[in-house]
């Protein structure tokens, strides 16, 4: 055989299921997506309903890329490029659609502010993720995760829903809103990791019990209830920023 000649390497075989992940990441951005259609014909519960479908398929396809172990460089691309349509660009746009479009001017810079800051939150955690030597953000959050950014931003969206409340958010506080959940997205402030929580197994019925009440809350109540965790989560940011401003002087 002379030294020039190649010899043709049979493709790699992959196992389907190790596909799933990526699959999902890909049915998430649909998912996202679709939320601006639905927003667009003036359905915004679906449109909020589907950016929530979103958000729980993100979560999945990181687990199941570990639990399959088919984690991959560009499964970790497709996974951060989906969040930045799904809980940047989406969001902002259904936020426009919905309550901004009377201020078209000061919605359209609070919609630029808000999905710039996401794109940036994601950037600063992907180049930690890889940076040699540093830590990654496992244990705890610096910053919003894109994710529950999008979730906080569409806070006015639930207490307008409200069968009960009968608000009208202005547009104004609407896009001061938008602008003040990009700067936390960009920000230094901790906020606690979902991951890393443990239970001691004691406690683990009760934990149950309650992830059934939250599902069914959710079901019963929606707007309530996801207004009721925004907010949650809110004071959670609020406390852990005045806590740590707090240390330099103890």
């Amino acid at each position: 055989m002379s030294r020039g000649m190649k010899t043709d390497e049979p493709p790699r075989e992959l196992l389907l299921l190790k596909l799933l992940p990526n699959l999902v990441s890909i049915l998430a951005l649909c998912a996202g997506l679709t939320a601006i259609r639905y927003a667009i014909a003036g359905n915004y519960g679906l449109a909020v309903l589907l950016i929530g479908t979103a958000a729980a398929l993100d979560g999945l396809d990181g687990r199941l890329a570990r639990m399959l172990k088919s984690e991959s460089a560009i499964g970790a691309e497709l996974d951060s490029l989906c969040d930045n349509v799904n809980f940047g660009v989406v969001p902002a746009i259904v936020l426009y659609l919905w309550g901004l479009r009377t201020e078209t001017s000061l919605g359209w810079i609070a919609v630029l502010v808000y999905a710039t800051c996401c794109m940036l939150r994601l950037a600063r955690f992907n180049v930690g993720s890889r940076a040699v030597g540093d830590v990654a953000e496992k244990t705890v959050f610096i910053g919003v995760p894109s994710p529950a950014g999008a979730m906080l931003v569409l806070s006015p969206m639930y207490l307008s829903f409200i069968p009960a409340s009968g608000l009208t958010v202005p547009p104004f506080i609407i896009a001061g809103w938008m602008v003040g959940i990009g700067a936390l997205m960009i920000s230094r402030v901790r906020t606690p990791s979902l991951k890393r929580i443990t239970v001691s197994t004691d406690y683990v019925r009760y934990v149950l019990v309650g992830g059934v009440a939250l599902v069914a809350a959710l079901l019963t109540y929606p707007w309530v209830t996801l207004l009721t965790l925004s907010m949650a989560y809110f004071s959670g940011i609020v406390w852990l920023a005045l806590r740590s401003l707090r240390k330099p002087a103890s």
